[in-house]
């Protein structure tokens, strides 16, 4: 599913590495030539642990703020509109809590490269803590956007009790200043819209110029100054994004590297070439616990049969529905495939009539995975999906190539775009960060 090229050009052939893959980032490691490696992250390395990330449609954290009647959405963060209306972030704060979520496999993976003494240092856009919960040594850790590790008043800037501000997120109260005479705001220390970046970032940026190797993951690159980093590594040092997308002008230099799609699976794959993947999953385990690993698993692996139907899907301008826990549909952004119709758009009667039996397929695979017991959805294991996939991958010219009658006196028809009902199950959240918003 990843890809190592964009269609973009590149700024001529690799100086550094045999070739724009993985494998020869992991043997720019391994022979190495890479001895201090900076990592930049984003909401993307936490998709994994259920964290929401800003921006998604429909699942975004923005998305769900309406329910806390905001004036607009980034209110939640802005400075000035919680000096006077304080209650709706301490709402968000008691769902997004450290404690309440475990690391994913990429956290892991910067934990393990400061074992390795190879990280020069992390810059992370997030507020979760997930990288310290990792083992990521905290003097290896910048935090772009601050976070929730600690927090004071914000007049008289005096620190508040940890164990203080737990009561007071959790009870559903408004925490004030201890300090005789102050009765201030408390805040964590994460920075709101129209607060300056903490002295540690301008400090450190260059830490960038000095890398080996700049490791890029699930950021969208949008917020400033965060997303100068990656153009401040120096010329023939390369770059490798592991992001759902392109993002930024990585791809615009000779040694970038870009692996699209999941970031765990990414991640997994740069392990493999490195031969450090016992050694990270045995890490993570270690970590989350073999329960959370498992979820984490089973979610990223239904969602990639899942991602495999909608696409088989797509190609016959199929309708795709969502189905909540309580069977009521939920239908997905409208989006035009060619000539088909939107995925909001039911097919007709008369489509329903013309559909080849064995568009029925498709819905199979779905219902293998829908009907695994819930106490074992978090458990498929690798040989399982690999089959389903394999399954959906013969489907493909089944659907697309539907068996359509033939004479010798004249030419077969043209066959009708299928319209197929895929009812999928649930959905995974995404992840966090600050101003990925």
């Amino acid at each position: 599913m990843g890809q190592e090229e964009s269609s973009m050009s590149y700024g001529g052939p690799p100086v550094t590495l045999t070739e724009r893959s993985l494998d020869a980032v992991a043997e720019y490691i391994k022979t190495g030539r890479s001895k201090r490696i900076v990592v930049l992250t984003g909401a993307g390395i936490s998709t994994a642990a259920g964290i929401p990330d800003f921006r998604s449609p429909g699942t975004g954290l923005y998305a769900n703020l309406a329910r806390l009647n905001l004036p607009y959405a980034e209110a939640v963060f802005d400075i000035s509109y919680f000096r006077n209306h304080p209650e709706p972030f301490y709402v968000l704060a008691n769902e997004l809590y450290p404690g309440k979520f475990s690391p994913t496999v990429s956290h892991a993976f910067i934990a393990l490269l400061a074992r390795k003494g190879l990280l020069q240092m992390l810059f992370t856009q997030n507020i979760d803590c997930l990288e310290r919960v990792a083992g990521v040594p905290s003097d290896k850790i910048i935090e772009a956007h601050g976070s929730f590790a600690t927090q004071r008043c914000i007049e008289c800037k005096e620190e508040y009790p940890d164990e203080k501000m737990k009561e007071h997120v959790f009870g559903g109260k408004v925490p004030h200043c201890d300090k005789e005479g102050c009765k201030g705001l408390v805040k964590p220390d994460i920075v709101f819209f129209g607060e300056a970046l903490p002295k540690a970032f301008d400090n450190n940026t260059y830490q960038v110029a000095m890398a080996d190797l700049v490791l890029i993951v699930g950021t969208s690159l949008s917020v400033y100054p965060f997303a100068a980093l990656p153009g401040m590594a120096q010329e023939g040092k390369p770059r490798v994004l592991f992001n759902m997308e392109k993002v930024g002008q990585i791809g615009t230099r000779s040694d970038d590297v870009m692996e699209l799609g999941d970031c765990d699976a990414g991640i997994r794959k740069l392990a493999d070439a490195l031969g450090w993947r016992d050694e990270l999953e045995n890490l993570w385990r270690q970590t989350v616990g073999d329960a959370e690993a498992d979820r984490q698993l089973g979610g990223r692996e239904k969602d990639a049969v899942q991602d495999e139907v909608e696409r088989l899907a797509a190609e016959v301008g199929a309708v795709v529905i969502d189905e909540s826990d309580e069977g009521v549909p939920l239908e997905k952004e409208p989006t035009k495939h060619k000539d088909g119709p939107t995925v909001s758009e039911k097919p007709k009667d008369e489509d329903k009539q013309r559909e080849p039996e064995t568009a029925t397929a498709i819905t199979d695979l779905e219902n293998d995975i829908k009907e695994v017991p819930k106490s074992q959805q978090s458990k498929l294991d690798r040989a399982h999906i690999e089959q389903l996939e394999a399954e959906a991958s013969k489907t493909e010219s089944l659907v697309t190539e539907p068996p359509m009658p033939q004479t010798p006196e004249e030419e077969p028809p043209k066959a009708e775009e299928s319209k197929i009902e895929a009812k999928t199950g649930g959905t995974v959240p995404a992840s966090l960060s600050n101003k990925e918003k």
